[in-house]
């Protein structure tokens, strides 16, 4: 448990480390990258994808997904996943607010928003919601699910869900890339602590049925 705690720990520095660096201004390559995402556009019907891409990563859709998650592994008589899985996802919300309201890092000016976006910009609450809980679920799942190819599915759809939720927020111009990177990074981590916290706590309890 003190190796997720540790994992945990790191997270949230990478996360102070980057609030330091980026509060005052954003970098030369987050003014590149969205400019140049602007300027190119891509095909007409990639707006509409981009908006409902990033809804997925919204507040509303993942708390029901992480409610129905949790539901279900209670039915299961799963109660210690069910747990990591609502306390990794209320307290991860819980310090991107936290580290918004210090940093207060404006959102991009650049370009116009493409989606109605407000509140302030680092870390981007999508990426790094999406990251936490996307991640934690597959991570969490994979250790009460024995078929090793099912484990694999599940992680990689989680990271290209994650990877394209952050992805698209930069495309409709309501985060700098840093802002994503960031929420990444600390997302991972997160989940990458708080399902070894787990795995180590079903070993001491001998399981959870």
């Amino acid at each position: 448990m003190l190796a997720g705690i540790a994992l945990i720990a790191v997270g949230l520095l990478i996360l102070l480390i980057g609030a330091f660096a980026t509060s005052r201004y954003p970098f030369a390559f987050d003014r590149a990258i969205i400019v140049g995402a602007r300027a190119w556009g891509g095909p007409a019907w990639l707006p509409k994808v981009a908006s409902d891409i990033t809804a997925l990563g919204g507040g509303v859709v993942l708390t029901v997904i992480v409610v129905i998650v949790a539901g279900f592994l209670l039915i299961q008589r799963l109660w210690l996943t069910a747990l990591a899985t609502v306390l990794a996802s209320l307290t991860g919300g819980w310090v991107v607010d936290a580290v918004k309201g210090v940093v207060l890092r404006a959102r991009p000016d650049l370009v116009p928003h493409l989606v109605d976006a407000s509140g302030y910009s680092f870390p981007s609450g999508h990426a790094t919601s999406s990251a936490v809980v996307y991640l934690t679920l597959a991570s969490l799942a994979g250790q009460v699910t024995p078929d090793r190819a099912a484990r694999r599915y599940l992680l990689v759809v989680a990271v290209l869900l994650v990877g394209a939720i952050g992805c698209s927020r930069v495309y409709l111009g309501v985060h700098w890339p840093s802002d994503v990177i960031a929420g990444w990074s600390f997302g991972t981590l997160w989940a990458l602590g708080w399902w070894t916290a787990t795995a180590r706590a079903r070993v001491a309890i001998g399981g959870e049925r």
